[in-house]
């Protein structure tokens, strides 16, 4: 099989990084500037497309090749390029190396992945930076440049030059980060997740492109007359500013030293806040609803057929390998709680003025910017004459953690009833769950520690869960942290047991065996845990050290640290990042919760339904609206619910509704 390792350059007035991909490539001023690609390890060779140079014989008998794998570091862009300006070729010929990275658990950036891995062989990022600035997107006319819109090689041969460099650079880094991790093998389940993940980028999600614009600009009317009323209300300039904020408090006799979105919440729960100084922070969370910026994502990634795409990034998470939202981010949209949601939309949708349109809202459902965030899920749509079925899995952390540790109460409820909160409340208060209610503020405590303390948290865990919020102090806290862990000490074993292997394996360079196919090992610069799946996660150059919290014998292992940027080189800094038993086993849990997801988009796709959106651990199909839509539901249930033949014994359920717009049920 030989390698084609290959990397372009491209012009359009697309802005890339708020409109996305797929929208930068149907831009009809698209144009691919220059194209370098090397066969194996023969030399690079680099194509002045943008001066007159012709697309090489070569290159071209290879991409039709299907003896041919073509290679490039974050593919889909190279896929979608060629696929327009050339011809579409399978997926399935495509390989990519920044795919490689993250489940190698390296940063995924072709410079930070050259870096971390000690390559002589960077990518020239200030070089690019500076020629992808001036050649690659549209330049402001004046007069110094004659009224032009975009640059070309004649006007400036030198960085023209500079970056045919870079462009060849590229594919010699490329290739030193493939040939450096070619013994980390990707599984063929991963390899069939990523075709299937590319299948439905591509196929993206239709938006009720009226509802977006009305909703986009009612939030923007109310905002506008959210400011003026603030002003003339209260006597402050300007109610965005922070500055102009901390003086306002300040003269009512109530001083704040920031006003983040925690603070605000603080300050509006806090008695001893005079009015004035609530209004202004009711003013301030309003006007600061990040959420409602979706409805402007939207907007700027929407293709001309009402289709929004390149939504999911495969192995996002590189530590555990879930998906991780890219663009409109469904992966953190903000739940809906409206009962009446048609009505909510139909609101929206009205042809009455702005100003009637919010009052309107308010009347009904009250906070006008609260409506509009709770609405945005409602933006995606299945089509005319169709719906999406919509199914999750029912408590799949819980249900790993407990067959992972073989935890036999928390296996007979998920067999029977599944009421794991009132559950482990049973066990730890030794009271009937009969006897449990909803709303209880036992139930409560059995919820908190359910979601709290299954991977080694304690009394900050459950602070952080809301049992301060509750009415809890530290003693009740640190009694439901020990009860839980009487009731479950299987799951604290593997907690222990987990810490024990990573450090035996690191000690000894030596492979330890877990229950269920677990296997920590030491693999050349790499600790990896081998998942019940098959799949590993790795952790780059392990040692045992001190932790920055103070325990002497730590796992430690390296990453760049978002945000850190070495004082000498200006380049992003690797950081030592410590890790124990308990955050192991979230890692592991998380990751086969997530293998379980992947088997079953697998065995949906397979039966036929195509799948358009898959968040956390749901999953939509798109379907027609003709009388099946229950059974398809049925069938997805099922589907889902199959048994797992490299997990006997791990039980599966899910849950789901079927709508024609996507909501959170």
């Amino acid at each position: 099989m030989t390698y084609c390792y290959t990397d372009l350059e491209t012009f359009s007035s697309v802005d890339l990084k708020s409109q996305g991909l797929y929208k930068y490539i149907a831009s009809p001023d698209f144009e691919v500037l220059m194209v370098s690609y090397a066969f194996d390890d023969g030399p690079v060779k680099t194509v002045d497309l943008l001066s007159g140079e012709l697309w090489p014989e070569e290159f071209i008998d290879a991409y039709f090749n299907d003896e041919v794998i073509m290679h490039a570091h974050n593919a889909v862009f190279e896929r979608l390029a060629l696929a327009k300006v050339i011809a579409p070729i399978p997926i399935a010929r495509w390989e990519c190396s920044l795919v490689k990275c993250a489940y190698a658990g390296i940063q995924l950036s072709l410079d930070k992945a050259s870096k971390m891995l000690g390559l002589s062989q960077t990518k020239l990022a200030s070089t690019g930076a500076d020629c992808i600035k001036y050649f690659s997107i549209p330049c402001k006319p004046t007069k110094v440049n004659g009224q032009r819109t975009r640059n070309y090689p004649e006007h400036n041969p030198e960085k023209w030059a500079d970056y045919l460099k870079y462009n060849a650079q590229d594919v010699e880094t490329e290739r030193a980060i493939a040939k450096r991790l070619e013994d980390i093998i990707l599984p063929e389940r991963e390899k069939q997740l990523y075709i299937l993940d590319q299948e439905i980028n591509d196929r993206g999600i239709m938006v009720d492109l009226d509802f977006v614009n009305k909703a986009a600009e009612l939030n923007g009317e109310y905002k506008q007359n959210l400011v003026q009323s603030t002003k003339d209300d209260l006597g402050i300039e300007k109610p965005n500013s922070v500055a102009q904020i901390k003086r306002w408090c300040a003269d009512q006799g109530y001083p704040v030293d920031s006003v983040t979105k925690d603070d605000v919440a603080r300050i509006l729960a806090d008695p001893a806040a005079p009015p004035q100084v609530k209004a202004l922070m009711e003013s301030r969370a309003q006007l600061r609803k990040s959420s409602i910026k979706k409805y402007t994502a939207i907007l700027n990634m929407v293709g001309e057929d009402c289709r929004v795409r390149g939504l999911f990034q495969f192995y996002g998470a590189n530590r555990t390998g879930r998906w991780a939202g890219r663009g409109v981010q469904l992966h953190n949209l903000p739940q809906n709680h409206i009962a009446l949601l048609d009505e909510a939309r139909e609101l929206v949708l009205s042809d009455c003025s702005l100003a009637d349109k919010a009052l309107n809202i308010e009347l009904v459902f009250g906070n006008v910017s609260d409506t509009l965030s709770q609405l945005i899920r409602t933006a995606l749509i299945a089509g005319e004459g169709r719906c999406f079925a919509v199914a999750d899995f029912s408590a799949i952390e819980a249900r790993v953690i407990a067959w992972l540790a073989d935890e036999h109460w928390r296996q007979e409820v998920f067999k029977t009833h599944g009421k794991i909160y009132e559950a482990s409340a049973s066990m730890m208060f030794k009271i009937p769950i009969e006897s449990i209610k909803k709303g209880s503020d036992v139930r409560q405590k059995g919820k908190i520690a359910e979601l709290a303390l299954g991977f080694g948290g304690s009394l900050g865990a459950l602070e952080r869960m809301g049992g301060a919020s509750m009415g809890l102090n530290q003693q009740e806290m640190r009694d439901i942290v020990k009860r839980w862990r009487i009731a479950n000490p299987n799951i604290v074993e593997l907690w222990n047991t987990c810490d024990e292997a990573a450090i035996e394996a690191i000690l000894h360079n030596c492979a330890i065996h877990l229950k269920h196919g677990i296997v920590f090992d030491k693999e050349d610069d790499w600790l990896t845990i081998k998942l019940p799946s098959g799949r590993k996660l790795y952790y780059f150059k392990p040692k045992l050290g001190p932790s920055k919290m103070g325990a002497t014998h730590s796992i430690l292992y390296h990453d760049y640290s978002l945000g850190m940027v070495d004082a000498e080189t200006g380049l992003p800094k690797l950081e030592t990042v410590d890790t124990y038993g308990g955050k192991l086993v979230e890692n592991i849990v998380q990751a086969t919760a997530r293998d379980c997801l992947g088997e079953a988009m697998l065995r949906v796709n397979a039966a036929g339904y195509p799948i358009e959106l898959h968040v956390h651990d749901e999953m939509g199909v798109n379907i027609p609206v003709d009388g099946t839509e229950n059974d398809v539901l049925r069938k997805l249930y099922a589907i889902m619910g199959q048994p797992i033949s490299w997990a006997p014994g791990l039980l599966l359920n899910a849950d789901g509704y079927v709508t024609r717009y996507y909501k959170k049920d």
